[in-house]
């Protein structure tokens, strides 16, 4: 019989930490959630940019606004998390009429790094966006260390024939430094997917093989809990759950180690 199971990242396999600065008083906080950001508003967007933030955002202008160095440097946007449909190009037209600036996703990066988090496996840095207001509400860089149990989880899933996958909402090049640390194939990684995306992955995969576990933690997780045959709420980054996340998962674990004791 032909398994996968399919990781969350920030949150399942790294403990995270996050910087979360608020544009209008230029505070930084690590005590909320940035999905628990978009959820509380409606018409708000986590926006992802696709560059290294270690050797790229954090050596960039910090005076330049953030739409000039996206477009002077042709950088990609993943949309990784949105309470409402929103486009890339849509993106960057409230992002020109906006005057944040690289400084403010700067600040985040230094907080992070400060922390001594690994920002070059987890989601990198991006921004909230007020899709309403069209403005940018708030700067973001997230960073990660894998928990202790990881290695040999992943190594003894394999032993037992069982392919390993991650579908995430951080960027591509993040994940794909990731995939080597653990030892997956970088192609059996699906960065940037929101919610929806999540759940797709696991649609597609489940055509491929008899059985699909998904093993999250976050709201961005919830339909791919539910489209998995077996739905894994882990909560090992000890975050407040929220209730619906709760219905959705099949089964709830508190380390990443127990995964080795589900019968699948």
């Amino acid at each position: 019989m032909k398994k996968a199971i399919v990781f969350d990242n920030s949150g399942t396999l790294t403990e995270r930490y996050r910087a979360i600065k608020k544009i209008r008083t230029g505070k930084i906080c690590d005590f909320i959630s940035s999905l628990d950001l978009v959820e509380y508003k409606k018409n708000r967007a986590l926006v992802v940019l696709q560059t290294d933030p270690a050797s790229c955002i954090i050596n960039a202008r910090p005076d330049q606004t953030i739409y000039d160095f996206i477009t002077r440097n042709n950088i990609d946007l993943g949309i990784s998390y949105s309470n409402v449909n929103i486009t890339k190009e849509e993106i960057l037209n409230i992002l020109k009429e906006d005057a944040s600036k690289v400084r403010d996703i700067q600040d985040t990066i230094r907080a992070v790094l400060d922390r001594g988090y690994d920002i070059e496996i987890c989601s990198g840095s991006g921004f909230i966006l007020n899709i309403e207001k069209r403005m940018v509400e708030f700067t973001i860089t997230a960073g990660g260390k894998l928990f202790p149990e990881v290695l040999d989880v992943v190594s003894e899933l394999k032993r037992r024939n069982i392919d390993i996958y991650v579908a995430s909402g951080d960027r591509k090049g993040a994940l794909e430094k990731l995939a080597i640390t653990i030892n997956i194939p970088t192609s059996n990684v699906f960065a940037t997917v929101d919610t929806k995306g999540k759940a797709l992955v696991i649609r597609r995969l489940k055509r491929k093989y008899d059985k699909v576990m998904m093993v999250g933690d976050g709201l961005n997780d919830i339909l791919a809990l539910k489209e998995a045959d077996v739905g894994v709420l882990t909560l090992q980054q000890n975050n407040k759950v929220h209730e619906k996340l709760l219905k959705a998962a099949d089964i709830v674990i508190y380390n990443i180690r127990e995964i080795l004791d589900i019968k699948f």
